[in-house]
């Protein structure tokens, strides 16, 4: 049970919801992290005042695992270890949402361009719901026995924090959770709901670069050169068949061309064209098929038009890789059942998995595996939301300059679906 609650009650869909008491205290947390976001490797000043909200509430804070994540704990007699994880940077967007707490932070990337910064993908709304839960669960110490571990992790948006903590011990120095808790905004879900995916929920993600060569010259002689942009092209129109004659048809897989560039006068013909792929599984079989797939086509491209093996072009799969998240069936299942207990039967619900990427993932790939689960947390006005579904027009999705969560009732959701997640794992004294 939460601690007593506000006489404040919010419909959505028929369903009464109470708030907790800890809401409105939480509210200017949210904007203050809203106004103050930090980009990726960036993340200090959000690492102190997360680790300031924990160390208020009774936590052990350890601070700079893996660059400035941060790792809290609260143990609490013998029983399971259940770790709570929040992202804490913010994207390189300028906000476009006329809050009245709006970013207008300006910061400058890692090559360099000064950009605009903000919360575009809601890490405002899970750290300010992480704080909130750890919280309630400080407070409600009789209520569980065990070890409850919060991680705040940087540079989730570059798909590199997770990969930094586990390198610096996160579960060598820590203790080794036995099930991983997290939750994320849904741009296209009301407030007051919660989703879930059970088995494969979030895709692998590669990032790939590729060049291709060829023999530039005059656009009046094109028999004279070897032309990249016409190799590309025919790359490009190759790699479709990956995808749609390769893999098998019951396997999800996604191969997309982002980025292209290549010459820079009519009538020249360049020596080289690179392109930007986003490649995206489940399957870690279909990842190794997949890139696998991108460097023959590419090769085979080359030889067809009659280069030599010095102007082969060059395939690299960049760092920042995400592995995919499976939600452990066993786990969902479980906490399925507590949070139709918390929000009812008709504010939970089961939705299919998404090509988009998390590296909370990393957690749970250990060996052995650790159960993991990511909740979807619906962060639209409900008012909105409905109108949006009536008139079919969409949202502003994650990553949007005009993504703004409806922050009370997303906050308090989230809030009490962590704790009584968390709860329903611990030792019952």
């Amino acid at each position: 049970m939460l601690k007593p609650l506000c006489l404040i009650l919010l419909l959505l869909g028929g369903v009464q919801l109470a708030r907790s008491a800890e809401a409105d205290d939480l509210l200017p947390l949210y904007k203050y992290l809203h106004a103050h976001p930090e980009l990726s490797f960036q993340e200090e000043k959000t690492a102190q005042r997360i680790g300031k909200e924990l160390r208020e509430a009774g936590f052990d804070v350890t601070e700079n695992v893996g660059g400035h994540g941060i790792v809290a704990l609260m143990k609490n007699g013998e029983g399971p270890t259940v770790m709570l994880r929040t992202d804490l940077d913010a994207l390189p967007v300028a906000e476009q949402t006329g809050l009245p707490y709006a970013s207008k932070v300006t910061a400058t990337e890692q090559n360099g361009q000064q950009v605009s910064v903000m919360h575009a993908c809601g890490h405002d709304i899970h750290m300010t719901a992480f704080v909130g839960a750890a919280r309630e669960l400080a407070q409600q110490r009789d209520q569980w026995q065990g070890t409850l571990m919060m991680i705040g992790q940087p540079a989730e948006e570059r798909g590199a924090g997770a990969r930094l903590m586990l390198e610096d011990g996160l579960f060598k120095r820590f203790p080794r959770p036995d099930y991983n808790l997290a939750l994320h905004a849904n741009s296209d879900l009301p407030a007051g709901q919660v989703s879930l995916t059970s088995g494969w929920a979030l895709a692998n993600v590669d990032s790939v670069d590729v060049s291709i060569f060829g023999v530039g010259g005059h656009g009046a002689y094109p028999h004279a050169t070897k032309d990249p942009v016409v190799i590309a092209a025919s790359f490009i129109m190759n790699l479709q068949t990956l995808v749609a004659r390769e893999i098998n048809p019951v396997e999800p897989a996604v191969v997309t061309v982002g980025s292209i560039h290549g010459g820079a006068k009519h009538n020249v013909i360049s020596d080289r064209v690179d392109l930007q792929l986003t490649v995206r599984s489940f399957s870690d079989a279909v990842r190794d098929q997949l890139l696998a797939g991108i460097e023959r086509i590419a090769k085979a491209q080359a030889t067809s038009f009659g280069l030599p093996d010095d102007k082969m072009p060059e395939v690299t799969v960049q760092d920042e890789f995400t592995p995919s998240l499976w939600n452990d069936p066993d786990l969902t299942s479980k906490i399925k059942d507590v949070l139709q207990q918390a929000f009812g039967t008709d504010n939970v619900l089961e939705l299919p998995p998404v090509m988009g990427g998390e590296d909370f993932a990393r957690y749970g790939r250990q060996e052995p595996p650790i159960p993991s689960l990511l909740i979807w947390l619906g962060a639209v006005k409900p008012a909105t939301f409905a109108t949006a579904r009536k008139d079919k027009r969409p949202l502003p999705s994650l990553h949007s300059p005009f993504f703004a969560p409806e922050p009370e009732r997303t906050i308090d959701t989230g809030v009490k679906a962590l704790t009584q997640a968390a709860l329903s794992l611990f030792k019952r004294p």
